[in-house]
């Protein structure tokens, strides 16, 4: 547990100093998610950054596109790419884009950025792995702003109908998108009995307790009959106590002192 608590402090760090150069980005919920990101990449997922297209391996798609920041940063710690890459973060030519990109990231699993339509990429490629009798588990991250969208509900319905005991959805409950309270913009809640409605197992967490988030992606996986929802309660900005539960550092990258000032608090 210490181990991964110390990887998501350094990615959270690679996600600072990243936004923070290319002087653009989503550094709130990229914070987030990246103690969740950590661990499924650090001790979750099976995968294998040297075969990066491995038929096999755990998918991942980041169905909060604009959080790519933490997801490039988990890619380059595995090995993906090399770390100096993060230096280029959103620089035309280059493959690390402000969203995913299948075609130009290794590690990359399903290029997003329009909100809604990840979770749907998600439930197509659990089904294809239901169709091709793999093992695989497919695991995909959702933003709660995101949830206001009609196509999330209508990907919903489907993984239940057909089963998709290969999907685990992990929703990063930060309750704040881009300009305020999700309570205030579109209220999302009750979103457990939503999702349970939808015919979904769901668990409820501390999205920041490692060991907790460790012990439900192993229930999730392990979990047969349904797919499974995990709504992790996070703080915006987690890590950064400037940056923490506000709206403000939804979109706004740290400048150069406002960088020294995160560091030196993540230690």
């Amino acid at each position: 547990m210490e181990e991964l608590k110390n990887q998501a402090r350094e990615i959270r760090k690679d996600i600072l100093k990243m936004t923070s150069r290319a002087g653009s980005g989503h550094p709130g919920g990229s914070l987030s998610a990246a103690d969740i990101i950590t661990a499924l990449y650090f001790h979750i997922m099976n995968i294998d950054p040297e075969n990066p297209k491995w038929e096999d391996r755990d998918r991942f798609v980041l169905s909060k596109g604009h959080a790519a920041p933490v997801l490039y940063a988990a890619l380059a710690e595995q090995g993906y790419f090399p770390k100096e890459d993060l230096e280029h973060l959103r620089q035309i030519d280059h493959h690390l884009q402000g969203h995913p990109d299948m075609k130009g990231t290794p590690g990359v699993d399903m290029t997003t950025g329009s909100l809604g339509q990840g979770i749907s990429a998600a439930v197509g490629m659990a089904l294809a792995g239901k169709l091709d009798k793999k093992d695989y588990t497919v695991y995909t991250l959702l933003g709660d702003g995101e949830i206001q969208e009609g196509q999330v509900w209508e990907a919903i319905m489907s993984a239940a109908h057909y089963k998709l005991d290969n999907l685990v959805a992990i929703l990063d409950y930060n309750r704040i998108q881009l300009v305020g309270p999700t309570s205030e913009i579109m209220e999302v809640s009750p979103t457990a009995e939503k999702f349970k409605a939808f015919g979904w197992h769901v668990i409820e967490i501390d999205g920041h307790d490692m060991e907790a988030i460790v012990n439900a992606l192993k229930e999730a996986r392990d979990y047969t009959g349904k797919p499974v929802m995990i709504i992790a309660r996070t703080i915006k900005g987690k890590g950064v106590s400037f940056m923490e539960d506000t709206a403000a550092w939804h979109g706004k990258a740290p400048s150069g002192e406002e960088l020294e000032k995160a560091l030196a608090e993540l230690g």
